[in-house]
């Protein structure tokens, strides 16, 4: 027998008990998650929540708010017709220049404020670390009460890629001082709809 195989077969003779799984019932929620708690939490995180009715509400805010924005990138056109078009293309390397980009949200969380996104939405995984600044546009009717819900809501991966975003970039590491866009976006906005 070989030292390789005298490992293995050392490893797979020292395996530890299998145990039967929690039971995590009591954890799972069937009312329908608090706008109004998620809200205070992204605020809370410094985000910010801005509820609109449609779609077309979200350029005049853009061009309100964002004022020193000229390279916007959203996914969906119907967020912000004026766009930059050429965004897909390449190897995300195209992004670096993103002032805000706009993307859709799967779903809410209300206990930590956190927004579930794939790169079925994103089409580019890079898109909401690289830009400067990033709004999500998300249903209220999708958000659920805890990250048990969201786990549950999601199922198995479907894509490749997910990740939850909850505030704008941030650390506290470098001498207890909070940094804002320290690893990502700069501040994040939540497009909230009915």
């Amino acid at each position: 027998m070989s030292s390789r195989e005298t490992i293995l077969a050392s490893i797979k003779g020292n395996q530890p008990e299998q145990h039967v799984l929690p039971d995590i019932e009591g954890f799972r929620n069937t009312s329908p998650g608090d706008p109004v708690a998620f809200c205070k939490v992204v605020e809370t995180l410094g985000g910010e929540v801005i509820e609109i009715a449609r779609y077309s509400d979200i350029p005049s805010y853009v061009q309100a708010n964002f004022t020193d924005q000229a390279r916007v990138v959203a996914v969906d056109s119907a967020f912000y017709p004026g766009g930059m078009t050429e965004w897909k293309e390449g190897d995300g390397r195209q992004l670096e220049q993103v002032d805000l980009a706009i993307v859709p949200g799967q779903l809410g969380v209300a206990e930590n404020g956190a927004v579930w996104v794939t790169e079925k939405e994103l089409v580019v995984r890079v898109l909401p670390f690289i830009t400067q600044h990033l709004a999500i546009v998300l249903s209220a009717a999708t958000i659920v009460p805890t990250m048990h819900d969201a786990y549950n809501h999601i199922g198995g991966p479907e894509t490749g890629f997910g990740v939850f975003i909850a505030g704008p970039s941030k650390t506290a590491d470098i001498e207890q001082s909070l940094v804002l866009g320290a690893h990502g976006a700069k501040s994040l906005t939540i497009f909230l709809m009915p």
